[in-house]
Formats: C-alpha cells, structure tokens, sequence
C-alpha cells in the first residue's frame, strides 16, 4: 500500500505540474484564450475545433498544437479557433455538429466504435501494446481500413492523435483483479464492447458523458470511472476519487475528424494546409503524451490516491469472451484482430 502524502506536499506537487503546463503551453506559442478567443478580423474564414478536454488535458495540449501548426500556414485566408470543455457539445452531439457543419473539427476517442463497427477493434483489452504499436497500425491499417470505415459514415479523419492508456479509479477498493469490480458502478464512455468488457469482469458499467463523470463522482451517483493520467488529472478526479488501479486496459487513439463533405468546400491550398498541420502534429503529440504519462501518475499520487498496479494476466486471461464475440458478430473482426495482432511489439 503506498502511504498518502500530507496535503502540503499534495499542494506542491499539483501546483508544478499546472506550472510545467502553463510553460509547455506558452512554449507551444498557444493558450486556452487564443484559440477559444474571437477571429481576428484578417482571417477570411474561422474554422471551429470543438473536444472534451478540460484545461491542462492531453486533448487540449494536442489541438493547440494542430492550431499552432494549421493556422502557421493558413495565414489570413482561414482561423482554426479550439473549444474545450464540451463548450460546443459532448462528443455524440459534436459527431451530429460535424455533419449539420455546425463544427469543423472534433477529437472522438471511445465514441467512434459507435460510428463504424471497425472502431471497436480499439475496445478490445490489451490489444495495443505501445505507441510505437500504434504507429505501425495507423500506418498499415489507417488508409485501408479505418479512414475507410469513417468515410462510409460521412467523415474523415486526418490524423491519429491519443487518449491513451486507460486506468480504473473508484471510492470502494483497490482493484487487483476482475473480481474486485464485482458490484462496483463504473462510468464507461458510450461504446457496447467497453460495457461488455466491464460486465465481464463482474462490473455494473455505466455510460455517462466526461463532461458529467465528476459530480456523478462527488455524490455517489457511481463508485468510480476509468480514463487515462491526462484525463483524470485535468478533471481533477483525484479530489473525488480513493483509489487508482494502474490496469492500462484498453489504449484508445483519438482522431482528428472532419465531415467529408464539409471539408470539400474548401478550398484545395486550404485542404492540403489543413491535411499537412494535421499530420506533422501527430509526433507531437505522442511526445507529450508520454512525458504527460509519466509525470501524472506522481501528481495523482500526491493529490491524495491510493495507488496500486493491477494483475495485468488476470485481465487478460479474463478477456478471451470479448474477442470471440467481436471476432463473430463483426464482419471481418476476426481478421482485424488478427492483423491488429500481427503489428504488436
């Protein structure tokens, strides 16, 4: 059992990590005010970013750096502005918003195994191994396979970007093993394999929006969630939160996505700016990424949360009925699986 530390030291450690992440931003060249401010007069075009994450998220960090980088290049003839926080809705509502072209730009993560049954291969545990792992499906599969299954629905992605590797937190116990879940009322985002895989483990998941999860938390309305670092340490999750369970369950990516017939009117230069930003940001924002997974865990830890790491075989012993299912009721899944598989480390 890791011993919690005094609230001073809580204090310090939260405030240099909200430091480093002021730093990072004004290093980045972008702030919160900048992109979600008003369009300067000299742009001919504003293009609106709408996304989930709270200030300090990853998801910020990584669509202030496509903003850096898109508006770089667009100079006076477009504006990419960024909305956090589910200012311009949550993600099944900015999926809506993205097609009605009521917004340009959204981050779905979990969300999209709703949109296109490919999705789904992202919500089987454990089944991407590393970021490098990642790379190398994004690389193989994105073209044949994921931008595919999105542009059947009406969209298109521009880059993989990431939520990460996720971990249970909750107010009841630590969790080791599946049988610890038993009975306990998890927050999942709304996705059918990510309740499945829960309520194989003996969990009563429950599918809430992110913009909700923390007062749901505070009043005991669920024992707990299960996100990445970035996520629950910018929500603040720490402050209603006992216990951290470092299970790294499922890696979920998030897309920088687009409605693919909103994008083609705009103009080609537009199109191929806003395509090339996109896509020189995805290292970046793996390298944040990483330097974020390892520097939370400490702050989380100092926030007051018990930390302990999970029996990561039990889980994966425990998950083979998730993947027979997908592998029978989605066309192809078993070969998804197996190509997903075949990329691994």
């Amino acid at each position: 059992m890791i011993r919690r530390p005094s609230r001073t030291l809580a204090s310090a450690a939260l405030a240099t990590t909200r430091t480093a992440v002021r730093r990072t931003a004004l290093a980045l060249g972008v702030t919160l005010a900048m992109t979600a401010g008003t369009a300067t007069a000299a742009a001919d075009t504003v293009l609106r970013f709408g996304h989930v994450g709270e200030p300090g998220s990853l998801f910020e960090a990584s669509v202030d750096v496509f903003i850096e980088k898109a508006n770089a290049r667009l100079g006076d003839r477009a504006e990419v502005q960024g909305f956090g926080s589910s200012q311009l809705g949550k993600d099944s509502e900015l999926l809506q918003k993205l097609k009605l072209g009521q917004v340009d730009f959204a981050l779905p993560s979990s969300v999209m195994s709703s949109v296109a049954d490919e999705f789904g291969v992202f919500e089987m545990p454990y089944i991407v191994t590393s970021r490098d792992h990642m790379r190398r499906i994004r690389d193989e599969l994105g073209e044949s396979v994921l931008d595919a299954a999105a542009r059947s629905k009406g969209y298109r992605i521009l880059a993989y970007f990431e939520n990460g590797f996720r971990h249970i937190t909750n107010n009841t116990r630590p969790i080791d093993e599946p049988a610890d879940l038993e009975g306990i009322k998890l927050r999942t985002p709304k996705g059918e394999w990510r309740l499945k895989m829960f309520k194989l483990y003996g969990a009563n998941p429950t599918p809430m929006a992110f913009s909700e999860v923390f007062t749901a938390l505070k009043t005991g309305v669920i024992d707990g969630q299960e996100n990445p670092y970035a996520q629950i340490a910018s929500a603040k999750f720490q402050e209603v939160q006992s216990y951290l369970s470092v299970t790294g369950h499922v890696y979920t990516p998030a897309y920088v996505l687009v409605s693919e017939k909103a994008f083609a009117k705009l103009s080609e230069d537009v199109q191929a700016d806003l395509i090339a930003a996109a896509e020189e940001s995805q290292e970046e924002v793996y390298r944040i990424a990483a330097e974020l997974e390892e520097e939370l865990l400490g702050t989380l830890e100092a926030g007051g949360m018990q930390v302990n790491v999970a029996d990561k075989q039990a889980f994966i012993d425990a998950s083979k009925p998730v993947y027979d299912e997908f592998a029978a009721s989605v066309e192809g899944g078993g070969e998804l699986i197996e190509q997903v598989r075949a990329l691994a480390d």
